[in-house]
């Protein structure tokens, strides 16, 4: 199994930076995507960024040019990079991965963090 600990959010004004992370532990072979989720109240959760294995990252239009997704492999590690934040960037942010647990089948299983949340003040 995966355990997801989320690290980094708090409170920040307008155009100020955070920097999330999130490691993951416990039994597993691999982990492949990793990707940042977020949740504002009373709206759904959205993919943020996302970032392979291979060091492939996607965006959210609404993050491109301010956000930047990292991983440290070795330490089973993801980092969000957020710059020039604004007050629509606050919400939760979750952390989430597709995991193999043993090297005997390609099976992904996916796992979320608990969240730590982001607020940004105008």
């Amino acid at each position: 199994q995966v355990q997801l600990v989320e690290s980094g959010g708090g409170l920040v004004q307008a155009g100020g930076s955070l920097r999330l992370s999130c490691a993951a532990s416990g039994s597993f072979f691999s982990i492949d995507v990793m990707r940042w989720y977020r949740q504002a109240p009373g709206k759904g959760r959205e993919l943020v960024a996302g970032i392979t294995s291979g060091d492939s990252s996607n965006y959210a239009d609404s993050v491109k040019g301010r956000f930047t997704i990292s991983r440290d492999n070795a330490k089973n590690t993801v980092y969000l990079q957020m710059s020039s934040l604004k007050p629509e960037d606050t919400a939760a942010y979750y952390c989430n991965v597709d995991a193999r647990l043993t090297s005997y089948s390609n099976a992904r299983l996916n796992y979320w963090g608990q969240g730590t949340q982001v607020t940004v003040s105008s």
